[in-house]
């Protein structure tokens, strides 16, 4: 038995010794593919060097699809199994969608457990404009799909297109961005869907917004006054952009209000940076018909910017317009209009260093402003020396809009900060009447009387001016936007109505199918001895479709009063609708 172990023993120690051998060679050799050979026969040579380039090669082959494999799985270790690639450009399989993680700069430290938000940005306008009736459709189908995908924050929809910013999940985001691809004929098959993923519950928006506009952007440019969307000017990528920006002759126009200008902006060598000064983009045809501004457009290469790009749409497409059209600005020799693809958003997840950029990005969103994501990375102390903006009350450098203040003479939102915001509170220093917007400080503003005046005239005589020239009609008399209510759910498919609180008075049949579409049978409610109607009644709708709209219609004011309408199914006792109902009156 002690010769069988001896033995056994010795096989084993034979093997680690064969393995150790066999280690050993392997490393010699690849430290001698390292060396530089000492070989005189040039044939030989270029058969060692073009065997160590194909090892070299095939290792670095291997280094690559381990370091592939494994960054997915660090950043699960990190941020959970829910985390997607850093950056990707752009989502696979479909091009125009571009999307960036808010982990991607995440401390190690920092608690990730409810980042499950994922904000989407995009606009597109389309041409022609939907009609009436498709636009209403186009209402219902985007409040649909709203609700079945459990999607929060604001769509404005006009005749022109989409403007949204929205938040939900990640896949309720990408089944969105989905549905409106395969939407009535490819109108948005080039949109770019631009999505940040991986944001903070607190970040998602309370409930969902779909709200009838005139114009996706307030220029004041609706209906036949709006320049061609053709007219836009030339988009370019961020890397574009940002090289355009450091050229000679180039001036940039910042086409947002002045409080966003106040927190951050573009600052390049070579190029001048231009701010309109608006409270909002309605002063926009105002300013660039202004004497001062045409010279500075005269000769140059005009550059445009927004916070996601939709700004830019109109405003490049006005001032090209006006460059084949208005002979005061044909005369200045502008060398050509470029716009920012993707506004500041998409330059952000492009540079995350910044770039160009100085200070923050004014957002619409939950994240009320956010700097490029290196910087918002950065220590503290470094933040601190990119803070842009002061502070109205103390003047300290401030960027962060909190609160619901604004300012007590435009109505714009006050940049106020911590401290004078508690000073207030705690009654030792109080936000009066004089702590204005620098832009009300600087124009000597001091009622909002005084704004609302000044910008009537500038208007009147800016539409005179170009009614004169022969560019743009003369300003229609602003109707009231009607509003529009979503469909209510009528999964039973019921056509039969209750109507209550109309108007005993006044209310006839007229009104009452003017007011509700879709009506082919009325019943009002009155007293059978005398005859006095009540102010409620029955309809029948043509179809379950016209009966959601109208229950959406809910609280709708006719005559003055609010209608409350709801579902009422016949229950079978009577013969519904009643063959001489049509005609019914009160």
């Amino acid at each position: 038995k002690k010769k069988k172990k001896e033995k056994k023993e010795h096989k084993k120690g034979k093997k680690k010794h064969k393995k150790s051998k066999k280690r050993a060679k392997d490393e010699a050799a690849r430290d001698d593919d390292n060396k530089t050979p000492s070989i005189t026969d040039e044939p030989t040579k270029k058969k060692i060097k073009s065997a160590k380039k194909d090892n070299i090669s095939q290792q670095q082959q291997k280094q690559n699809q381990q370091q592939q494999q494994q960054q997915p799985q660090q950043k699960q270790q990190d941020h959970g199994d829910r985390m997607l690639p850093p950056v990707t450009y752009p989502v696979p399989g479909d091009k125009k969608i571009v999307q960036t993680s808010a982990l991607d700069y995440a401390e190690p430290t920092e608690d990730t457990s409810d980042h499950n938000v994922t904000l989407l940005l995009f606009y597109q306008y389309v041409e022609p404009p939907w009609d009436g009736e498709f636009y209403q459709k186009v209402l219902s189908k985007m409040q649909h799909l709203g609700d079945s995908l459990k999607l929060t924050g604001r769509m404005r929809v006009a005749k022109e297109g989409l403007n949204c910013t929205l938040t939900s999940s990640h896949e309720g985001i990408l089944a969105f961005c989905k549905a409106l691809r395969e939407f009535n004929v490819g109108e948005f098959k080039d949109t770019e869907f631009k999505l940040t993923a991986d944001l903070p519950q607190q970040q998602a928006f309370p409930s969902l917004k779909v709200m009838p506009v005139a114009e996706l952007v307030h220029y004041g440019l609706d209906g036949e006054k709006a320049p061609p969307i053709q007219y836009t000017g030339v988009h370019l990528q961020p890397e574009d952009y940002h090289e355009k920006l450091a050229q000679e002759d180039t001036v940039v126009i910042d086409v947002r209000n002045h409080y966003e200008a106040a927190i951050g902006r573009f600052a390049a060598p070579n190029s001048k940076w231009l701010d309109p000064k608006m409270r909002k983009s309605t002063e926009f045809p105002v300013w660039l018909d202004k004497e001062e501004t045409k010279q500075e457009l005269k000769g140059k290469n005009v550059l445009m910017y927004c916070t996601g790009g939709v700004r830019c749409e109109r405003a490049s497409a006005l001032l090209k317009y006006k460059m084949e059209t208005d002979p005061e600005i044909k005369d200045l020799g502008i060398q050509g209009v470029y716009q920012l693809q993707g506004g500041i958003d998409k330059y952000f997840k492009q540079f995350p260093d910044g770039g160009y950029w100085e200070g923050k990005n004014y957002t619409f969103d939950k994240r009320f402003a956010h700097a490029p994501a290196e910087k918002d990375a950065a220590p503290k102390e470094e933040k601190q020396k990119n803070i842009m903006g002061k502070c109205e009350a103390c003047k300290k450098p401030w960027d962060m809009y909190r609160g619901k203040r604004r300012c007590p003479t435009c109505g714009v939102p006050s940049l106020i900060c911590r401290e004078c915001f508690q000073a207030d509170k705690d009654g030792i220093r109080k936000l009066d009447r004089n702590v204005r917007c620098d832009l009300c400080v600087e124009e000597n503003i001091t009622s909002k009387a005084q704004v609302r005046q000044r910008d009537e005239q500038e208007l009147r005589e800016y539409e005179a001016k170009m009614a004169a020239r022969g560019v743009t009609i003369e300003r229609e008399p602003k109707g009231k936007q009607p509003r529009w209510h979503p469909p209510a759910p009528n999964a039973d498919g019921i056509t039969r109505l209750l109507l209550k609180n109309m108007c005993r008075k006044n209310m006839d049949e007229a009104t009452l199918m003017e007011a509700i579409p879709g009506i082919t049978h009325i019943v009002w409610k009155t007293d059978r001895k005398t005859g006095q109607f009540f102010g409620s009644g029955w309809v029948e709708m043509a179809t379950p479709e016209d009966a959601a709209v109208a229950v959406g219609m809910s609280g709708k004011r006719v005559l003055g009063r609010p209608i409350y309408i709801s579902y009422q199914a016949p229950d079978g006792k009577d013969a519904w609708p009643p063959a001489s109902s049509k005609d019914a009156w009160p």
